[in-house]
């Protein structure tokens, strides 16, 4: 396999895997504080960005990971 194909692959999976954490983690304080108040649980506005950031980052990681690994292993 062409190593640019493997760092796209290896940095889709560091993306995804970075955006379920942030987004499992997240919601899970969520959970506790919505618990500790008696509400609905739901992610307030910086807890959304934050999530939308990390979103961000992952759509550049697969194009760096590729280029990082075609001038590596070329």
């Amino acid at each position: 396999m062409h190593p640019a194909v493997l760092g796209a692959l290896v940095g889709l999976g560091v993306g995804v895997f970075l955006v379920a954490t942030e987004y499992l983690l997240l919601l899970s304080g969520a959970k506790e504080r919505a618990k500790r108040l008696h509400r609905a649980a739901e992610l307030d506005e910086t807890e959304r960005r934050r999530v939308a950031a990390v979103l961000r980052f992952s759509f550049i990681l697969p194009p760096g990971f590729a280029a990082l690994f075609w001038l590596v292993g070329g």
